[in-house]
């Protein structure tokens, strides 16, 4: 980019959230990140500190439609960062509508809307970028986090939608498709699978959970996905997709080589499905 520009990140208290705000701010860029609590907004706050820079906060749950119209106003985004979301860890048998509404209000409907209307003010300028956070889940899917990867599917659909509709406009739509990184949803997952006591997938969820604390340890910095992020924002032509951590390169290679049957067929060797 030529000049600084606005940055709107939301779900910025932690993980990829913080250390986007956190990156664009390095930069130089006007960086304001949502959250959904003072103390939220505090954490992020000192550890902008502690990294030399300055950033702003504003108070939102992306859920709240009429929060959403008056955070967009308020900061007029020139870059939008839909990175706000959770772990949602169930059997499709083991989840709820009330759940499963949830994880879409947030995953889905909230990023289309704020993308909505952050498109006005990118207009105005002849300029903008909406990135949204996927993931290698929006690509794959495993057992027993089926409403997650829904969530992710359908972002990746309705953000190829919105690329073509905006470009005539100088506005460019992104995907980010990390693979594991270390940040709080590995912990959100633990718990999830506790609320899941005595269910017939007890077991696979077991070894799900011993699965994730095996490959924690060479899970990647959030940083390498903020730095990404912020690649693409600022890039004159950005890519539609960026995946990002060599495991997520292994997974798409391993999806496109292994015929399905085979797949499912080891996947459930391994959890005992």
């Amino acid at each position: 980019m030529a000049e600084p520009r606005t940055v709107l990140t939301t779900g910025a208290n932690s993980g990829i959230g913080l250390a986007t705000v956190l990156e664009f701010a390095r930069r130089g860029h006007r960086s304001v990140g949502t959250v959904r609590s003072r103390a939220k907004a505090r954490a992020v706050h000192e550890a902008a500190r502690d990294a030399g820079v300055e950033v702003e906060t504003v108070l939102l749950d992306v859920t709240d439609a009429t929060g959403c119209q008056r955070v967009v106003e308020q900061v007029g985004p020139d870059v939008l960062v839909n990175n706000a979301g959770f772990s949602t860890t169930g059997a499709v048998e083991d989840v709820g509508d009330r759940e499963a509404r949830l994880a879409m209000e947030t995953m889905v409907i909230a990023p289309m809307r704020l993308a909505r209307l952050s498109l006005p003010h990118m207009r105005e300028r002849g300029w903008g970028r909406i990135v949204n956070l996927s993931s290698i889940f929006g690509l794959t899917s495993t057992p027993l986090t089926g409403w997650y990867q829904g969530a992710k599917h359908a972002v990746e659909g309705l953000s190829d939608a919105l690329r073509i509709e905006v470009a005539s406009s100088g506005i460019g739509v992104v995907l980010i498709e990390p693979g594991g990184f270390k940040t709080g949803i590995w912990d959100d997952a633990e718990s999830e699978i506790a609320r899941h006591a005595g269910s017939r997938y007890e077991s696979a969820y077991r070894r799900t959970m011993q699965g994730i604390r095996l490959t924690e340890p060479m899970m990647g910095n959030p940083r390498t996905v903020a730095r990404v992020i912020a690649g693409a924002a600022e890039a004159r032509w950005p890519k539609a997709r960026y995946l990002v951590g060599y495991d997520a390169q292994a997974v798409r290679l391993y999806d496109r080589v292994v015929p399905t049957a085979v797949r499912d067929r080891l996947t459930r060797i391994a959890l005992g499905l």
